[in-house]
Formats: C-alpha cells, structure tokens, sequence
C-alpha cells in the first residue's frame, strides 16, 4: 500500500472516531432520578430505550446506581404515539409547559394520571403529549338566493366524554367557552358523565375582532388551579363488571383462585354490592386471548383479572389501556407493561422493588447489627442479586459485615460475634440443605452463649421447611421476609379455611402461596375498592385498610404515566417466648 493511501485511511479513521465520540458526548438528553427500587432494565423500559444506551451515557451506572442518583436518558427514542419526555426544572410551572410545548394542561394531566400539585417539583420526569392536530371546520357554501338563507345545523360536532374530561377541558378543544357549551347542552348544569355526548356548537356569530394581545401583567393560572380543572367528575359504580382471564384447564392452580375470588364475590355481595362477573379460560395461546378480546361485553368492563401467560400481557394490557379498564396481573413478576400503561396493577412485586424494601426494613429493624453471611460451598446464583444488594446497603449505612463457609466450627462462628451487637446470620443460599447443615451449629452456639443477641435471618421459601424446622426456628428466634404470608392460627385463616371446606368439601393446599387465598385478597380489595370510590380509586388506594388473609397490599406508581406495583414486605419472626409474629412496616 502505498503511504498516502495509508495517511489517507488513519485520517478517515480519525475522522470517524472522533465523529462518534462528539455524537456520543453531545447526543441529547434528559434527567432522571433515580427512585428507590429501580434497576437499568426498569429504567430502560420506562423510556423506551435499553440499557446499552443508559449505560452509553453514564458510564459505571451498569455496576452501580442507587436512590438519588442522577442519570442521562438519551433522548430521540419516543414513543410511537409521538410523546416526549421532560423534566421539570426550577421555576417552571405546569402552565408555562402548556406554552412550551403547545398542549393543554388537560392534556398534560391526562398523560401524567401520578403527577399533582403536590408532587409537581424539580427533578419530577413527565410525559409530554404529541400535540393534538387543531379540527379545523370547512365552511359549507351557501346558495345564493333570493328565496331564503340556508339551514343552518345547531351542532358543529358530536363529542363522546372521555374519562378525566371537564367541561373545560372541552370547551378549549373546540375553541368555544364554557358558557356556549353549557348553552348548547342544558343538561351539564348537574354534571358530566364519561360517555355523554354533546353537541359542539358553532362559535357565536360576533364581528371579528382583531387579536388581542396577551397581556404582561396578568397572573397566569397556578398549580392548583390548573390540576383541580383538569380533574375529572369523579363516578360511582352501580354496578361492577369484572372478568377473569385464567388458564383454568391447564393449571389446577388457576381454579383455586378462581375458587377464592367467589368467595370474595359472595362476601362483597351480601353487603349489598352489584357484581356481575365475566369467566374465560384464556389457555396460553394469543389466538384464544385475541377470541375473547373481541367479544362485546369486553369493552365495557371495569376491571379485568388475568393473565398467567408472560406472552399474553402485553395485548391484554393494550387492551385494557385503550377500552380504560383497570389489569389486575396476580401472577407475573417480569411484566414490563405496568411502566407504561397506567391501569396495571402488578400484585407480584418485580425484584429489585422487592429487594430494596426489604433492605430499608433490615436496617430499621436492626439498626445495631453485626451481619455474618454463610457461604455455600456451591453459589446460589438465584440469591447473589439478593445478596449484592444487600452487602451494597449495609456498607453505605455503616453497619459490620463478616463472611463464614457452611462448614464454620462452632468456635468459627463464636469468633464471628460481636457482645455489643445483634448478631444476624444470613445464608446466602434458601435452599433447605444448607439450612439442615448449618442449623446443628447454629442451635450449639446459642445454647452455650445465651448472654449474645443471635437471630438467623432467611427467604420467603423457608415457610415451606417450618414444620421441619419449627424449634430451631423459635431456639434461634428466626426472621424471614415475604410479600404473602398466613398463619393458620389466625382468626382470618381460620374463618377462610372452614368457609372453604364448606364451599367446596376439601382442604386448602398446603402450599405457599395459598392461591385460594390469594384469589380472595385480590379479589375483595379491588372490586371493595371500586364500590367504595369508583373512578376515583387510584386516589384513595392508601385509604383502603383491609386485612387481608395473607397478601398484603402497598401500591405505588412507578413513574407519572405509568400503572401500579406492590411493595408490601412482612418480617415474619419466630421468637424465642414460642410466637409467632407477623411485623408489618407502615
């Protein structure tokens, strides 16, 4: 090759790589800060992009990110509706958005159902709408005659009421006031209901002024003001349509839910509740969820319990999305559509959720602790997530941390204590054979050390090994953490374990979770919830004190636009007085 040819090509490459680096480093972006319990991947999935462009951006957020952290978002990727992103910055408003981005509060709101005058604050990332195109009326001609003007049609246009609109959000879509509309449909004096239709009628016929100029020294509208008109008419349900889309014949499981939730039905309507439930066996293929979708009724229920099948979440989501129906997903935890669509309540927590809020609740219950993790010979890999994280929190809260092998001595795990500490054994495995070799030592070193304050700390899996384990377990006053949990000696069990029997002449599984009572909890919470606030549910979520048989319930939104999951965590402790104690953190 010749040399100029060779200069010729290290030029072009120099080119090109410093043409990549300058899009890399001047690509746009936005601010996201990160929430407790968020990972890359939810990150990733909230925004439309993947990890590799996060990552791209914020180099080292793929071994480490933590609540309060700020990161890029690349931005470009928008969703296929047209919508962007924005964050909040210092000294705006919700209506100074209206102005920058050309769209209506309404609008705003509407996109936004998390967001309020209450959390509307720096660093708060929201959805902005694609811009409605303006419905521009073409002028009929009119005959020029003699005889007599033409007719006249009293109504511009039909508008079906959507969920969240207010008459003045209307009334600024067609570019009408409040007043014409209220004139042109009498009947808005007493309200306005999702599905009414009115009459738009023609602008008032007045001579044409010339633009007035917006004035300087008026005070624009607040928050509040703002947030409080965008704010729908809230709706009662005289009547609750439900239906549940389950893989009944495949899974023996799915009719135990079944089976638990019309107990809830039948509770509910011995209080005088309207229900009418709508069953399907939705199988695992799409063709047969799709047959069911397209059956009329669907659209107009008002909640809709399923599905089991990963591969069937997301058309059942778009779904529910477009016909406003609140998805209740029982089973999954790898769901992505609950980033997304603002009606899905996902009741099995995703784990870095779930992690994180047993991390807060580890360290406010043993802020004082010594923690001694026992290492398996053999890596659990399903509990090393777990484990991360956990070791991550501990450090940045100051709190001792030691590491022993399962096959620590006695006087290995005597040399591991500390006097002026709780001492907290972790297995970093829940497989039951570690917990059957270590408990021996374990159980030795509290006997002949009764003045340490020992505890061993586990899985939600143990619950399956307590009746193997039961005296160690109350000997070595033992933790563990779930998101469902049931003693049978508790009244509730007890009273739901004999309605059953009764229900259905057999004994409940003896298995964790109980999917009987699982679909009881479901069950009774959101259609009790939808009798007592109707469309204002999500907003009243926090007042609905129930207790359940053995899920617990603390929804919260993922982000402004996106749907619902739960974060409830028990602590459940066997102490050495032989009880059994259920610690619920609130």
């Amino acid at each position: 090759m010749k040399p100029i040819n060779r200069i010729f090509l290290f030029l072009l490459f120099i080119s090109v790589s410093y043409a990549i680096s300058y899009a890399q480093e001047n690509q746009s972006y936005f601010l996201h800060t990160i929430e407790k319990g968020q990972s890359l991947y939810s990150i990733s999935k909230m925004y439309n992009v993947t990890t590799s462009d996060i990552i791209r951006l914020n180099p080292g957020c793929d071994e480490k990110i933590y609540a309060g952290q700020t990161i890029k978002i690349p931005t470009g990727k928008e969703s296929q509706k047209g919508e962007t992103f924005h964050t909040i910055q210092a000294g705006e408003t919700l209506y100074k958005l209206t102005t920058m981005y050309n769209v209506s509060a309404k609008d705003i709101c509407e996109a936004n159902p998390g967001l309020s005058a209450e959390n509307f604050r720096i660093g708060q990332v929201i959805l902005i709408p694609q811009k409605k195109e303006e419905q521009t009326a073409t002028p009929r001609p009119t005959e020029q005659t003699t005889i007599q003007g033409p007719v006249v049609p009293r109504c511009k246009d039909m508008h079906k009421v959507k969920r969240k609109e207010t008459i003045f959000s209307v009334s600024r879509e067609y570019g009408i006031s409040e007043q014409e509309l209220i004139a042109a449909n009498p009947e808005l004096k007493k309200g306005m209901k999702k599905g009414q239709f009115l009459c738009i009628p023609y602008p008032a016929a007045t001579t044409v002024q010339p633009t007035q100029k917006e004035d300087p020294y008026a005070i624009p509208p607040s928050n509040s003001e703002l947030f409080r008109k965008s704010k729908e008419t809230p709706q009662k349900l005289s009547t609750i349509k439900a239906a549940l889309l389950l893989p009944f014949q495949e899974d023996r499981r799915m009719v135990e839910y079944y089976e638990g939730f019309l107990m809830a039905v039948d509770s509910l309507k011995r209080t005088g509740i309207s229900l009418d439930l709508y069953v399907y066996d939705c199988g695992k293929d799409l063709s047969t969820l799709n047959t069911i979708l397209a059956k009329n009724e669907m659209k107009s229920m008002n909640i809709i319990f399923g599905p089991m099948h990963q591969n069937q979440i997301k058309p059942l989501s778009d779904f529910a999305e477009k016909n406003d129906i609140r998805l209740v997903i029982p089973f999954s935890q790898k769901g992505e559509e609950v980033f997304n669509n603002p009606a899905v309540y996902q009741i099995n927590t995703p784990q870095s959720y779930l992690y994180s809020e047993v991390y807060e609740h580890f360290t406010r219950q043993f802020p004082n602790a010594n923690v001694i993790f026992i290492e398996p010979v053999s890596v659990d890999k399903e509990k090393a997530e777990f484990i991360s994280g956990l070791k991550q929190e501990l450090k940045s809260k100051g709190i001792s941390m030691k590491t022993v092998s399962e096959s620590a001595t006695k006087e290995t795990l005597k040399a591991a204590l500390r006097s002026d500490k709780e001492n907290i054994f972790i297995p970093t495995s829940g497989n039951n054979v570690l917990l059957i070799k270590i408990l021996p030592q374990l159980t030795l070193l509290v006997r002949e050390n009764p003045a340490e304050n020992i505890h061993l700390f586990g899985y939600p899996e143990w619950q399956t090994y307590t009746r193997d384990h039961l005296e160690n377990f109350f000997e070595l006053d033992v933790y563990f953490y779930s998101s469902f949990y049931t003693n049978t000696l508790f009244p509730a069990a007890v009273q739901f374990t004999n309605a059953y029997h009764k229900w259905y002449s057999k004994d409940l599984a003896s298995k964790y979770p109980n999917y009987a009572m699982l679909g009881f909890d479901t069950g009774f919470f959101f259609l009790k919830g939808l009798s007592l606030y109707g469309s204002e549910l999500e907003n009243n979520l926090p007042k609905m004190n129930l207790t359940p048989i053995q899920t617990g319930f603390k929804f919260q939104r993922v982000n402004n636009w996106g749907g619902f999951i739960n974060k409830k965590v028990f602590f459940i402790r066997f102490t050495k007085n032989f009880e059994l104690v259920k610690l619920d953190f609130e």
